[in-house]
C-alpha cells in the first residue's frame, strides 16, 4: 500500500514553526539595527522593523512595555532592541516581540533630554521675554522639595541667613522616582489655584544632585509645562553645578544648587540696610540744604525796602496820581483855551454874518461840553482814589507791623538786628528791642537762657 503524506492545518504548521524558533533560537535577544515603518497606535502598542544592508525584522512592542522609553523613536532612528521571536499565528509570520528599546550610540536619557529640549525650544517655552520678574523683596516663599533630603535644610538656612523677615513653607514632594514628576506638577497647580489665600511670593523647586536617571522627574514635559504655566515666579534648584535641566530651563529663575536658592531668591538684608542708612544721610544733607536756602531766601525778602516801609507804595502811588491829575487838569485846560479861542473866532465869524439863532445854539453846545468835561474829570479823579485807597487798605494788611495794634510785638537782638523766634537766638548778655503798637520801643537784657 503506497503511503499517505500526513495533512496538516495551518494552526499546526504555526506551532511547528514555534517550537521550531524556540527550540533553535536563544530566549532573549538584542538586536541592533535601523527604525523602519514606525507605527504608535492608538491602542499604545507599537509595529515597526528594523532593518539592515541584509534585510528587515517585522517587530512588535507593547504598550506596558513602551511607557518605559523615555526617547522618541522615530524612523532612521538607530536602535538596540532587546525582546524575543515568536510567531503571528494570525498572519503566519514570526516577530520580534521587543520589551527594552535604547538608541544606539548615546543613552536613551540623553537622547530623550536632547529630544524634550528640541521640542519645547521649538514651541518657545524657554524664551526669556516669557520669563516672570522675580520680586525685589519677598515675603512669603514656598519650598517644593522632599522633607527629608538636604536640599530643604540648605534653602532654609540660605534665606534666613540673608533675609530673616521671609516666610518659608514646606509643600513635601517626592523628588525621584515614578509618577514624581506629575506629583510635583500637580502641588504647582494646586499653590497656583490656591494663591489668592496663599499670597505666595516665590515658589523654588529644589532637589539635590544626582544621575541624569535620578534627576529624570525634572525632565519631564509635564513639569515643565507646569512650571511655564506657573503664575508665581518659579526658581529651580535642581542638583550640583554641572547639573542642567528641563525645569532649569523653563523655570523664570535658576539657582546651580538648592544653597544659591535663597541667594537668588531673597536680597541680602544687611546690604538694604547700608543702602537705606545711605539714602537717609542724603536725604538729611539735602533738607538742611534746602533749608538753609529757603532761610536766606526769607531773610532777603525780609530785608527789601518794601517790607521796612510798606507804605512807601502807596505813597509813591499817590504821589504819582497827583502828577498825573495835575497833568490831566492841565490838558484840560489848555483843551477848553483852544475850545474858547475857536468858539471866539467862530463867534466874530458868526457876528459878521449875523446868523443870531446859529449864535445861540452854539452857545447852548459849548456850554453842554464844558459840562462834560467838568463830569468826566471828576469821574477819573474819584475813580484813581477809589483804587488808590483799596491799594493801601491792601498793603496795610500785608504790613507786618499792623498785628502791633492787636497786642503784639516784635523782638530784634539789638546787636545783630535779627527777629528772635526762639531762645537760641540769644545769649546771656544781649541786648533786646522789643517794638510795640505806635512805635514804642522797649530795651532789655537777657539775664540767662
Amino acid at each position: 500500500m503506497p503511503k499517505t503524506n500526513k495533512i496538516y492545518t495551518i494552526s499546526q504548521i504555526n506551532s511547528l514553526i514555534k517550537i521550531a524558533l524556540e527550540e533553535r533560537l536563544p530566549s532573549r535577544l538584542t538586536v541592533r539595527g535601523q527604525i523602519s515603518d514606525w507605527k504608535h497606535h492608538s491602542s499604545g502598542h507599537c509595529y515597526f522593523s528594523l532593518k539592515d544592508t541584509g534585510g528587515i525584522l517585522p517587530c512588535v512592542m507593547w504598550a506596558s512595555k513602551f511607557r518605559s522609553v523615555k526617547f522618541s523613536p522615530e524612523d532612521g532612528m538607530e536602535v538596540l532592541a532587546t525582546g524575543y521571536i515568536d510567531v503571528y499565528h494570525v498572519a503566519g509570520r514570526y516577530q520580534f516581540y521587543v520589551d527594552k528599546l535604547e538608541p544606539a550610540g548615546v543613552g536613551a536619557l540623553q537622547l530623550a533630554f536632547e529630544q524634550m529640549v528640541a521640542k519645547l525650544l521649538k514651541e518657545g517655552l524657554f524664551d526669556e521675554a516669557k520669563k516672570k520678574t522675580l520680586p525685589s523683596y519677598p515675603m512669603r516663599i514656598a519650598m517644593l522639595t522632599s522633607e527629608s533630603g538636604a536640599a530643604v535644610h540648605d534653602i532654609i538656612d540660605s534665606i534666613h541667613s540673608r533675609w530673616p523677615c521671609a516666610e518659608l513653607f514646606l509643600y513635601p514632594v517626592p523628588v525621584q522616582g515614578e509618577g514624581a514628576a506629575e506629583k510635583i506638577a500637580a502641588a504647582l497647580r494646586e499653590l497656583n489655584r490656591r494663591n489668592r489665600s496663599l499670597k505666595l511670593d516665590i515658589l523654588i523647586i529644589a532637589r539635590g544632585g544626582g544621575s541624569l536617571e535620578d534627576l529624570w522627574a525634572f525632565n519631564e514635559e509635564i513639569l515643565a509645562r507646569a512650571v511655564f504655566d506657573s503664575k508665581i515666579p518659579v526658581i529651580s534648584a535642581v542638583g550640583h553645578e554641572v547639573d542642567t535641566t528641563i525645569a532649569d530651563l523653563v523655570a523664570d529663575a535658576r539657582a546651580s544648587t538648592p544653597t544659591k536658592a535663597g541667594v537668588v531668591a531673597v536680597p541680602d538684608l544687611q546690604e538694604i540696610l547700608a543702602q537705606l542708612a545711605g539714602t537717609e544721610q542724603r536725604l538729611t544733607t539735602q533738607v538742611r540744604a534746602t533749608a538753609r536756602s529757603a532761610r536766606q531766601d526769607l531773610e532777603i525778602v525780609l530785608a527789601n525796602a518794601l517790607f521796612r516801609n510798606p507804605l512807601s507804595l502807596v505813597q509813591n502811588a499817590s504821589q504819582q496820581l497827583d502828577e498825573l491829575s495835575a497833568e490831566l487838569a492841565e490838558a484840560m485846560r489848555e483843551l477848553l483855551e483852544q475850545g474858547r479861542r475857536k468858539l471866539s473866532a467862530g463867534y466874530e465869524q458868526v457876528v459878521r454874518i449875523e446868523p443870531h439863532r446859529l449864535l445861540g445854539r452854539r452857545t447852548v453846545e459849548v456850554n453842554e461840553w464844558q459840562n462834560r468835561v467838568d463830569v468826566a474829570m471828576n469821574t477819573i479823579v474819584n475813580n484813581r482814589r477809589m483804587q488808590l485807597a483799596a491799594q493801601a487798605n491792601r498793603l496795610t494788611v500785608l504790613n507786618p507791623k499792623s498785628v502791633l495794634q492787636r497786642g503784639y510785638s516784635i523782638t530784634t537782638n539789638k546787636k545783630t538786628g535779627l527777629l528772635v523766634r526762639t531762645a537760641e537766638d540769644v545769649h546771656p548778655g544781649d541786648s533786646l528791642i522789643t517794638e510795640l503798637a505806635s512805635e514804642n520801643l522797649i530795651e532789655s537784657k537777657v539775664m540767662k537762657r
